[in-house]
């Protein structure tokens, strides 16, 4: 396999893992969560069973995990096959591959709970990490074998851009609390945070914006840091972008009595945003081609002489 034909698989995988966040926090909104009270089975007497909305949900999202494995084995399979076969891309891979049954794990302790909210925080913020570890496949996937990774910015704005990814870690971190404080549970009787949505939607509310703040201050930075500014541009610009919708849409959803509708936009704002601050951190060192050596064609011949 050639390694352009490998990070198209890399990306498919990406994708994969993205929208597997967007179809389980559909089963969420759409009060699916017990559509299908067992596990691996949808009931005691069906494997699939989509005799109703529910269970037709809950069912769906359970069978697109399978289309989530064979995207991830398909990285996996092309890391092995991939000419040069490079053990970064393998190991990567591999991770994620052992990450996507842990998922399906973790599914089932969230039906078996009856959709205990911690167990349903663990759920997004495990799909984070596997977001996470997909997009820095695609980064390593599409740069030069062989070479030696150094730094693109600044020892200053690259601790900069380290700050920023683990303020929006956190902010994604308390938004799992408002989520499990809030109305959509999944189903009507599921357990709920004993915390007033009120107060951790303000603890949400001020890690993001203490999140944006930073970013804005690496801006400020920039106008004088014209080396990091053009490596970072691009990046950066993607993350405010995406940091300011999201943003927007989660007040907008506070004020509106959470709409599920809006519910889901958060919740693919939220992968996005993620995925954005992943690429922004690998924009702070690169990949460089690695430089032949040159040999001369005999040990020990003589340059050739030059002519006067």
């Amino acid at each position: 396999m050639t390694p352009a034909t490998y990070r198209k698989v890399c990306i498919a995988a990406l994708v994969a893992v993205c929208l597997i966040v967007v179809t389980g926090a559909s089963v969420r909104l759409t009060g699916s969560g017990l559509g299908c009270a067992d596990w691996p089975n949808c009931n005691n007497s069906k494997f699939i069973d989509v005799s109703t909305t529910h269970g037709a949900v809950e069912q769906i999202n359970r069978l697109f995990t399978g289309v989530v494995m064979i995207a991830v084995i398909a990285a996996v399979l092309g890391a092995v096959l991939r000419r040069p076969k490079r053990r970064d891309l393998t190991r990567l891979a591999i991770l994620i591959a052992f990450g996507v049954p842990m998922q399906g794990l973790v599914g089932a302790v969230v039906v078996l709970s009856d959709l205990n909210p911690f167990a349903n925080q663990q759920h997004f913020l495990l799909s984070m990490v596997l977001v996470a570890l997909a997009t820095v496949l695609v980064a390593r996937s599409g740069e030069p074998d062989g070479g030696e990774r150094r730094p693109t910015v600044s020892a200053a704005t690259a601790q900069h851009v380290r700050a920023i990814t683990v303020l929006t870690a956190l902010a994604l971190v308390s938004g799992t609390f408002v989520t499990g404080a809030g109305p959509h549970a999944g189903d009507e009787k599921a357990k709920r945070f004993d915390v007033a949505i009120s107060t951790v939607a303000r603890i949400h509310s001020i890690t993001v914006l203490a999140t944006i703040g930073v970013a804005i201050l690496l801006l400020w930075r920039l106008r004088t840091a014209h080396a990091d500014r053009a490596v970072l541009d691009n990046p950066l610009t993607t993350w405010m972008v995406v940091a300011v919708a999201q943003a927007a849409v989660g007040y907008t959803q506070y004020f509106s009595g959470v709409p599920a509708v809006l519910v889901g936009i958060h919740v693919a704002l939220a992968t996005a945003l993620w995925l954005a601050t992943i690429q922004l951190r690998l924009a702070t060192s690169s990949v460089s081609a690695a430089v032949p050596v040159l040999l001369p064609a005999h040990p020990g011949a003589a340059a050739p002489a030059s002519s006067a």
